[in-house]
């Protein structure tokens, strides 16, 4: 059905709908869909979290799961280890089996992928999100969005915009420049309308220049309606929105809370009562129920073609057989020296495994990330599992983990209150009672005495959902329950050792990183995580993922820190008059995020963006830089202003330069190699980072066997974001292009001329 038609269609239903019936539609109903309308064949919108695969059932007005056994789900590798693998195609394997298995399960909308930048270490939601670096976003959630929307079920990418903390997730107001809000926090949402085509989008707790984000007119109309030309479902996150009248003339269009009070939500009965007393305008909600009604039509939902509309499925050996190769590549070699890995199962008799996070299972923790999974195969499953009978493997805990207290009250019925005590939350994590450091202390000794009587050991360590979990932040980076005494003990009995550091989130490896052999880095990365991770231990599997995030040493090492005012102030006197916060934070780093920051200031970091080994070995010949001179010319013509080509959206994205090269696998294994290519300018007329990344490949390459890889660069890629022309804009001059293997391991440096 074309458009015009779906748009006639819409009018034709808004005439005969009701105020009140058009209300119903705008909120929720229950505590993940909207309201019906039975007399129109207008359905409910059923949604679901979320990023790592669909949720369990919970009734219309409870936050205790219904419990049911048909419900179990693929769980799914989280969006950093789908980052990691820096593999568009995997990315788009990923949004399919989520897309399918949500309308398998009846949902219309699955509220993910999640996209804010990483910009703090500590954030307790990093795990849900991809990277640091736009770029990388911009390129892997275009195709993960299609994946899902391929079942005529909606993604919805989330939370627009700069939610970057979860400490005061609700109450801090952001103030930032115009340019690092275009450059670094705002492509990879302008890249999943644009080029994705996302029909739905969640809008964020935070407020940005004094207003909530679902309430906030620059945001969700000049930005996202106006200047994006969005046309698609704007949904709030869960009691995000604040205020009747601000709501009701934003472009928000669906209101979901945590409140089971649901007639009474800001865009339900008090809506009725505006509009009733001239408060509110009745065209402000057809316009919302237009948006709606569009994204039904688009889904199969309604019309002609509803009796098309794909079923989905869920749990299929398919889908599982999917998200294991996903897990696969997203596995990250941080270090191997003497090529510690892969162990040969050989004749392996015996092997000792160290570490609560050995046999721990995640899928049911992370906060509205919780997956209810039909399986998870923990590493000491999958590493047993796989050497079978002939090898004895032996498990010592290690360290101490404290069981969570049951509670008959949900998380969520609290998780936004307004006077949660974040702080206590996290506090009490550091408390250690005399009780549990004893535990500690016996665990750790009796693991050490262990190490130092086998000759292979695996400690599998890191965080937890305890920790990379949903409203809270870490204090710091350092890993909890005493695991560096456990580690440092460990590798003093036996340097041999092979770490495997498990987490969502960069934690510290300083106190022992330069004495461990083998550091091997695992992400929440699916149901086969296990079964993958005894893979590549092993050597059935070589390790290809990169860091999507820089590792730095510590928490005030990264730039929000040390230029910012992370978690930020209370507000002012003069602020109170204007804005339902607490807290404001400006975001002094600017666009100095992740390694732009480490790289420009010269900060060290343990390991950097785009790190990432394999049991093979690549080399780089014949790098050329070319540009593309009939293309530049007529940009120049056409927009040129000064020294500045103004990038209108028909040029944007017209290639502007091509790197080419050849790529070796000059080692013993079949392995794959993601080529990374930066681009920097030294003598810019405005102030930015040394480098940043516009391009990169990844390839598959036997033992011996070579590939010639071309990347194309756009303009765009040789861009800043110019506040006084309000526009994106290349400058002419010579500009650095660097190939590498990671952002460090440059192998060339090519110049060009714009």
């Amino acid at each position: 059905m074309k458009l015009e038609e779906m748009n006639s269609k819409i009018e034709e239903i808004l005439k005969e709908l009701t105020l009140e019936e058009k209300v119903k539609m705008i909120h929720g109903d229950a505590l993940f869909y909207s309201g019906a309308v039975e007399r129109l064949s207008i359905p409910a919108v059923n949604m679901s979290d979320g990023p790592m695969g669909v949720r369990q059932e919970f009734p219309k007005a409870s936050w205790i799961p219904i419990g049911n056994s048909d419900d179990f789900v693929t769980y799914c590798p989280s969006n950093s280890a789908i980052a990691a693998t820096w593999n568009k195609d995997l990315a788009y394997k990923a949004g399919v089996v989520m897309g399918q298995e949500a309308r398998g399960r009846g949902k219309d909308i699955i509220l993910g992928p999640g996209i804010n930048i990483k910009r703090i270490p500590a954030n307790g939601r990093n795990f849900e999100y991809m990277s640091e670096d736009p770029y990388l976003i911009s390129q892997l959630v275009v195709p993960l969005i299609k994946g899902i929307q391929e079942s005529d079920v909606a993604a919805c990418v989330k939370h627009f915009a700069l939610n970057n903390q979860e400490t005061e997730r609700l109450w801090v107001n952001v103030e930032i420049d115009e340019r690092a809000l275009r450059e670094i926090y705002l492509p990879g949402f302008e890249a999943a309308v644009k080029k994705g085509g996302v029909e739905s989008l969640m809008g964020a707790y935070n407020l940005i220049r004094g207003q909530h984000c679902c309430e906030n007119k620059m945001l969700l109309k000049d930005i996202l309606r106006d200047e994006w030309g969005y046309d698609g479902t704007i949904i709030s996150d869960w009691d995000a929105v604040h205020d009747t009248k601000a709501a009701s003339e934003s472009p928000l269009d669906i209101e979901m809370s945590v409140t089971y009070d649901f007639d009474d939500y800001k865009l339900a009965n008090p809506l009725i009562e505006a509009v009733k007393k001239g408060e509110a305008k009745e065209s402000n909600i057809d316009e919302k129920v237009r948006h709606i009604l569009l994204m039904m039509f688009r889904l199969k939902m309604i019309g002609a073609l509803a009796e098309e509309r794909k079923a989905g499925c869920y749990n299929t050996p398919k889908h599982r057989s999917e998200v294991r190769g996903v897990a696969e590549e997203s596995f990250v070699l941080l270090k191997n020296d003497d090529n510690r890995l892969p162990l040969s199962d050989k004749g392996l008799k015996e092997l000792l495994v160290i570490g609560d996070n050995a046999e721990r299972l995640h899928a049911l923790g992370g906060g509205s990330a919780e997956i209810k999974a039909l399986y998870e195969i923990s590493p000491l499953m999958g590493i047993k599992s796989q050497l079978g009978g002939n090898t004895k493997v032996t498990y010592k805990r290690g360290y101490y983990v404290s069981p969570k207290q049951e509670s008959q009250e949900s998380w969520q019925e609290k998780s936004t209150d307004e006077n949660l005590d974040q702080c206590a939350v996290v506090n009490a994590r550091k408390q250690v009672s005399d009780e549990v450091r004893k535990k500690r202390n016996k665990l750790r000794a009796e693991a050490v005495e262990a190490a130092a009587h086998f000759k292979d050991v695996i400690l599998v360590v890191g965080l937890n959902h305890d920790y990379d979990v949903e409203g809270f932040d870490r204090d710091d980076i350092t890993l909890p329950y005493e695991q560096d005494s456990l580690i440092e003990e460990v590798l003093e009995v036996n340097p041999d050792a092979v770490i495997v550091m498990m987490a969502g989130n960069a934690v510290s490896m300083e106190k022992w990183k330069d004495k461990a052999k083998t550091i091997l880095w695992q992400w929440y990365c699916g149901m086969e995580g296990g079964n993958v991770l005894a893979d590549i231990i092993f050597g059935r599997v070589n390790p290809s993922g990169k860091l999507p995030e820089s590792m730095p040493y510590r928490m005030e090492d990264c730039g929000a820190i040390a230029l910012g005012e992370y978690p930020g102030r209370p507000i002012t006197d003069e602020e109170k008059t204007r804005m339902n916060a607490h807290i404001t934070e400006e975001y002094k780093d600017g666009i100095y995020v992740g390694y732009r920051y480490y790289e420009k200031y010269n900060v060290p970091v343990q390991y950097c963006f785009g790190h990432g080994l394999s049991y093979t070995t690549f080399e780089y010949s014949d790098i050329t830089a070319v540009i593309d001179e009939s293309s530049v010319k007529n940009a120049k013509d056409k927009y040129q202003d000064g020294g500045e080509i103004i990038l209108d959206e028909s040029i944007k994205y017209k290639t502007a330069a091509k790197v080419s090269l050849n790529v070796k696998n000059t080692g013993k294994y079949f392995g794959k190699e993601i080529v990374e290519v930066y681009v920097g300018k030294n003598d810019s007329r405005v102030d930015r980072p040394v480098k940043e990344l516009k391009g990169f490949e990844k390839v598959s390459l036997e033992a011996g066997a070579c590939s010639h890889v071309t990347i194309e660069l756009p303009l765009m890629a040789f861009s800043y974001y110019n506040e006084a022309k309000k526009n994106f804009v290349a400058e002419t001059g010579k500009y650095r292009i660097y190939v590498g293997k990671s952002l460090e391991d440059i192998q060339k440096v090519c110049e060009v001329e714009i």
